[in-house]
């Protein structure tokens, strides 16, 4: 919760993704970091919050940043900064969901979004692709009947996988 409330009170910009959005979508997957989505213009705030939570920055590029924690525990917490267009609008269009069963409520990026940055893995890391399919398939059955299968398809067009749309537009839509 430090991050909740640290962000909060930076009026730093995020969304969960990754296996903890998963979650907050219904989908139980286990996973043992943290991926956020940042916006890019509050790196520096949140450099400062990590620091102060004993997180220290193993890893930073244009588009991502990496912290660990030395306290076995807290683990390690990826994040993907969002500076570009379409990063940007996955920030807008995040859902504030109850986390962890408490009234605790966080931004999440919406299925298409992540399924979008799970495609986006697949073409980063090819050896990603059983697990990202299979989680958007899981995504896919949970929230076909809330879903814009506008927005999603044009995920898939991007990162030039139009059949595998066509194929689970066919068994879920």
């Amino acid at each position: 919760g430090f991050l909740v409330r640290q962000f909060a009170e930076q009026r730093v910009e995020y969304a969960v993704i990754g296996g903890f959005a998963l979650g907050a979508w219904g989908i139980q997957r286990g996973t043992m970091d943290i991926d956020l989505l940042i916006n890019a213009r509050d790196l520096p705030a949140v450099d400062a919050i990590m620091a102060a939570h004993l997180y220290r920055l193993r890893h930073r590029s244009e588009n991502v940043s990496q912290f660990v924690a030395d306290v076995k525990p807290l683990g390690s917490i990826d994040l993907l900064h969002a500076f570009r267009a379409h990063t940007l609008a996955m920030l807008q269009r995040a859902r504030r969901l109850p986390f962890f069963e408490t009234r605790l409520q966080i931004p999440v990026v919406i299925p298409e979004d992540l399924m979008g940055l799970k495609l986006q893995a697949m073409r980063n890391n090819p050896s990603r692709q059983p697990l990202e399919i299979a989680d958007i398939h899981l995504l896919m059955r949970q929230c076909a009947a809330m879903m814009d299968w506008e927005l999603a398809g044009h995920y898939f067009v991007l990162f030039g996988q139009q059949q595998l749309f066509l194929e689970f537009r066919a068994l879920y839509h």
